[in-house]
């Protein structure tokens, strides 16, 4: 993929990344061309991966040097590359396809395994959140991103380890930022990255993760293309998920888990629940049998991430708590999953995007 440009000519120019069908038609009829031509550019775009108009074949050369004239592909550039020992690889991109033209720089985390890939992606620079156990908290919120942003970071990810991709691909929305505070973007960027005409990636491998913005879960519901939905938890009282996630004193886990009650899951379809193992803290057998009690009226299944370490004052649990607390989750008939985050000595695991150096390259 080629890196964004960024002189003065090129960044008037229209960023062809971002637009959906619809738009893209009508761009095609404002240039005298008829409205398929623009699907012709979709299809290139998402389907086909085509980061240069020069490389859209399905398009006449005449109509190809015109949309040049006016119009580019900016992805976002990579401007470091931190190479896990587990093969996970964190990048760090620059950004520059704000209304505002505002440069921002965000991260994008992939992580290949035997039969899939999963990207982890951003869609804020820094959060306005502030969950106290999370890196990524102490950047404050520097912007949104665009959909062209947020799709970038899936492509350029695709690109830079095109030759040992597997048949399926994971996107996880997880990086910087609470994607429904960011929402028509975000939405705008769903809709063409589950588009079985765009980046045709299965709804069923898509999660968004929340730190419970009961506003946007409502709306998220109600949306006919969505992906799976993740609630971040992290605590089973509203005095201890206040402490780390000031977020619940506006939106409280009973209301929060009322939302989740009435999220209109698909036939298929199970909420997730993160919880995040803060030692001491929050990782007590009474913390269990709360949160086993919370979340038994529902169809989920809980997902606990032990802390990963940061310049915070948190600690990781002990591997004996870890235990404890998932088997009294199971034993009372909960989905439950241990996950230990990949890339932790590169900084890529969740709750670690912060833009730090380390001494791991790709």
């Amino acid at each position: 993929m080629a890196e964004s440009k960024n002189n003065s000519t090129q960044s008037q120019r229209l960023n062809l990344l971002g637009k959906s069908s619809e738009e893209l038609r009508e761009l095609a009829v404002s240039l005298g061309e008829p409205s398929y031509r623009g699907a012709q550019i979709y299809g290139a775009l998402y389907a086909e991966r085509k980061s240069e108009i020069a490389e859209m074949t399905a398009l006449p050369a005449a109509f190809r040097t015109k949309l040049t004239e006016i119009a580019e592909v900016r992805l976002p550039a990579i401007t470091r590359a931190y190479r896990s020992a587990d093969g996970t690889t964190r990048y760090v991109l620059r950004l520059t396809d704000s209304s505002e033209g505002k440069a921002a720089t965000i991260e994008t985390v992939f992580m290949p395994e035997e039969k899939r890939q999963t990207i982890c992606i951003s869609t804020q620079a820094g959060c306005a959140v502030n969950c106290q156990f999370c890196l990524t908290a102490t950047l404050g919120l520097i912007r949104n991103l665009t959909t062209g942003e947020i799709l970038g970071q899936v492509l350029v990810a695709l690109a830079e380890n095109r030759d040992a991709l597997k048949p399926q691909t994971n996107v996880v929305l997880m990086g910087q930022g609470e994607p429904l505070l960011n929402y028509e973007a975000v939405m705008a960027a769903l809709r063409i990255l589950l588009d079985a005409k765009g980046l045709a990636i299965s709804p069923k491998h898509v999660t968004l993760s929340t730190s419970g913005i009961i506003p946007g879960i409502e709306r998220l519901g109600a949306e006919k293309v969505r992906p799976k939905l993740a609630i971040s938890l992290n605590a089973a009282s509203d005095e201890k998920r206040s402490a780390i996630m000031p977020i619940n004193r506006k939106y409280p886990i009973r209301d929060l888990l009322e939302a989740c009650r009435k999220y209109p899951l698909r036939p298929w379809e199970r909420l997730t629940f993160e919880y995040v193992l803060l030692g001491g803290f929050n990782d007590t057998p009474e913390d269990a049998r709360r949160l086993a009690k919370l979340v038994a009226p529902l169809r989920a299944k809980v997902n606990l991430i032990p802390w990963n370490p940061g310049e915070l004052p948190y600690r990781p649990p002990e591997a004996a708590r870890i235990e404890e607390f998932r088997k009294i989750l199971a034993d009372k008939g909960h989905l439950v999953f241990v996950r230990y985050s990949r890339g932790q000595d590169v900084m890529a695991a969740c709750g670690q995007l912060a833009l730090v150096e380390s001494a791991a390259r790709a």
